[in-house]
């Protein structure tokens, strides 16, 4: 997968402290994250639909995400 650096943001979750952070990039119908401290590493790309399938329970939890 292939997005600009620009694309990607950092998920709600992420701290100042090193600690479990992913960076986030909405693609055209699919969404694509990583290890923020790793830009070049390998980035997982799932439709945008399985994205979304994901966040609602996730967000009934009261997980952020």
């Amino acid at each position: 997968m292939s997005a600009p650096e620009s694309s990607w943001f950092n998920a709600s979750y992420n701290n100042d402290t090193g600690g479990s952070c992913i960076k986030i990039a909405p693609l055209l119908d699919q969404v694509g994250f990583r290890d923020s401290k790793n830009k070049k590493g390998p980035a997982v790309v799932v439709p945008q639909a399985a994205w979304s399938a994901f966040l609602g329970p996730a967000t009934e939890s009261n997980i952020t995400v």
